[in-house]
């Protein structure tokens, strides 16, 4: 790899000072410093954050749950006040079986790793495009890519947890040289409009700081994930839903899909179906058909369909504590 300086801030003033344009964040580096030894990324200099207390920590914030930058996947999962309200959240971070992983790599690196299309990890370009412009995926290998592509963007957002944090309303703190912001988690994405632009939001100066999750009493929520395999894998398809209950029916409904768009895809129309209702096995399998309407699978992907389906639908009754 190419070599980079080294920078240890323990505060966040200090690493915003250290950051630029020819500059990267370290946290847990599970993907960046591979990245780096494929040439991928290629850095002046690193600024290592988990030094900095203010960036860890799981607990309870203002009746809901604020979860620091640099939490690991293993506090996630371990944690009793997240799996007692947020199942949705430890259910995503179980999803990632590597001891290894879970140990090192961070709640903040997972929102922002980059996608693992093949296309983009080798060397065509972040929208996977040949010299003369043409898009790859299409005429190509493409049966881990998008099934609801976006533009030229055939990628698949790789984050395990952002679709759960997406149903539960939850919102990213960022720290830049100009203050502070909040955003939405679904904010953090954006399509590149160039092969060599950036699918996040965040300026090569900033730092996401934490991530608040709202209140979930009286909210079910479940993270439903289909994988090829048990081991060390990124999934196929994944439905993260939350459910607003008023009494034995649903007030309000999320439904989150992952893997299978180059953002999270919020399946709007199968959540509307669900509002209004009462919770059953028939209203769940309703709520997958109705979540891949305007999919748009490729040649090799039109499996992912289906997957979506039961995602959902056992997602929704996982989240009822209804049995298939």
């Amino acid at each position: 790899m190419q070599a980079f300086e080294y920078a240890n801030p323990t505060t966040v003033k200090d690493a915003i000072a250290l950051l630029s344009d020819d500059a990267a964040v370290l946290a847990g580096g599970t993907d960046l410093i591979s990245m780096m030894k494929e040439y991928l990324a290629t850095p002046k200099r690193l600024v290592n954050i988990k030094s900095i207390k203010e960036l860890g920590g799981i607990a309870k914030a203002g009746g809901g749950l604020r979860i620091g930058a640099t939490a690991t996947f293993d506090e996630l999962a371990t944690s009793t006040l997240v799996r007692t309200e947020y199942p949705s959240l430890q259910q995503a971070a179980l999803g990632v079986t590597s001891p290894q992983i879970r140990n090192m790599g961070t709640v903040g690196g997972d929102l922002l790793q980059r996608p693992r299309c093949w296309y983009f990890r080798n060397g065509f370009g972040i929208l996977g495009k040949d010299k003369d412009g043409t898009s790859l995926a299409p005429i190509g290998e493409n049966r881990y890519h998008a099934i609801f592509p976006k533009g030229d963007a055939y990628y698949v957002n790789p984050s395990s947890l952002a679709p759960a944090l997406i149903a539960l309303g939850a919102k990213a703190k960022i720290a830049g040289p100009n203050g502070n912001r909040e955003v939405g988690i679904d904010e953090l994405y954006v399509i590149p409009g160039t092969n060599s632009g950036r699918e996040l939001s965040l300026q090569p100066n900033e730092i996401l700081t934490e991530i608040v999750v709202p209140a979930a009493r009286g909210t079910k929520n479940a993270t439903y994930e289909v994988r090829h395999k048990e081991a060390l894998d990124w999934p196929l398809a994944t439905a993260s839903v939350a459910l607003q209950m008023k009494g034995t029916s649903i007030a309000k409904a999320s439904i989150v899909l992952g893997h299978v768009g180059p953002t999270p895809v919020m399946a709007a129309a199968a959540a509307n179906a669900l509002t209004g209702k009462t919770l059953s096995a028939d209203l769940a399998t309703e709520a997958g058909r109705l979540a891949v309407e305007g999919a748009n699978p490729m040649s090799g992907n039109t499996y992912k369909l289906q997957l979506v389906r039961t995602a959902v639908k056992r997602a929704i009754m996982q989240a009822g504590g209804i049995k298939a």
